[in-house]
């Protein structure tokens, strides 16, 4: 008898209803890929946009997922025995190859990065995929543990944003975070923001020059193609500006990197696929050991069961978050 799974398949282009709860083969493990036990998967926009059908790589029927935690139950690989908890991110998780929404999910060794842990798995499946754009973010901006200076955080309530102000907050900066829901600012505080805006539409820099007369030092923007220029012209003279999410897009018409960028004025990115693996197997350790000894501040915001896939899609759809939604098969 071939033993059976339960996966979340996206079976075509479309909207949250394409997710069909399926019983499916598990998958027969093959030389350089192990089977991994899913015990939880973070739920991310990037799924949200595959679903919808904007990533033309992508064939269906897929699992989606681009991240998941969870206990290696056969592995091909030495150095990864079965039992070891782990976490994998990227690589074509969910686009190329089946993903985290599933009860097992067969991936490369190479994007397999073992953990020890404490953590429960909801909080855990909080990390990857988040943390480590998070981590990555700032360390693209050059920020230091310990050294003293001023970031803004545009798209504070992503989860990416909460992450890097809980980051932030444990290395002692000041904050200031925009959200567009006047009703999610308590969760950017209780994320260790000292400043909350609200993005409503109307210029930010007046209320921002009111914090910070000369402008934040550093500026993450989350929100990407339709804020960076604007963020470009809120960051003091010197400082840098680093774009890390696409809330708003990727695309940026008209852009003149001359006339735009203003003189001294440093403009960067990062892009998760950097530390995926091995590359981010340390990264992720440390920010496991932080979260346990309580420097970082996770925020789950809601747990589903893979049977609510369709309603968490719709929940991420509606922009009702305020930090990670997790998925617990």
């Amino acid at each position: 008898m071939v033993a059976t799974m339960r996966a979340a398949v996206c079976v075509r282009p479309g909207g949250p209803e394409v997710l069909e709860v399926r019983e499916l083969p598990v998958p027969e493990v093959r030389e350089g890929w192990s089977l991994v036990r899913v015990k939880g998967a973070g739920l991310n926009r990037s799924e949200l946009r595959t679903r919808q059908g904007h990533s033309p790589s992508v064939t269906f029927p897929r699992v989606l997922g681009i991240e998941c935690v969870g206990v290696v139950a056969v592995s091909t690989d030495p150095r990864l025995p079965e039992g070891t908890t782990v976490a994998a991110v990227m690589g074509e998780m969910g686009r190329e190859f089946d993903g985290g929404y599933a009860e097992y999910a067969l991936l490369p060794n190479p994007l397999l990065m073992p953990l020890a842990t404490t953590l429960p798995w909801d909080v855990l499946a909080a990390l990857p995929e988040t943390y480590l754009t998070a981590r990555g973010s700032l360390d693209a901006l050059g920020i230091e543990p310990g050294v003293p200076g001023r970031l803004l955080i545009r798209g504070g309530t992503s989860s990416v944003g909460m992450a890097a102000a809980s980051i932030a907050a444990g290395h002692g900066l000041e904050t200031a975070a925009t959200t567009r829901r006047p009703d999610k600012a308590d969760a950017l505080t209780a994320a260790g923001v000292d400043h909350e805006l609200l993005d409503d539409g109307e210029p930010l820099e007046k209320r921002l020059r009111e914090i910070w007369p000369e402008g934040p030092d550093h500026v993450l923007d989350l929100v990407g193609a339709d804020t960076l220029v604007d963020s470009l012209r809120l960051v003091r003279r010197g400082g840098t500006v680093c774009m890390s999410g696409s809330l708003s897009g990727w695309l940026i018409p008209d852009f003149e990197p001359i006339a735009m960028i203003p003189s001294g004025t440093r403009l960067t990115a990062f892009h998760s696929d950097d530390i995926k693996g091995s590359a981010g197997a340390s990264v992720l350790q440390r920010v496991v050991r932080e979260v346990e000894a309580g420097t970082y501040r996770p925020n789950v915001h809601r747990v589903f069961a893979l049977d609510e896939i369709v309603t968490a899609h719709r929940y991420m759809e509606e922009d009702q978050a305020a930090g990670k939604l997790v998925m617990l098969p």
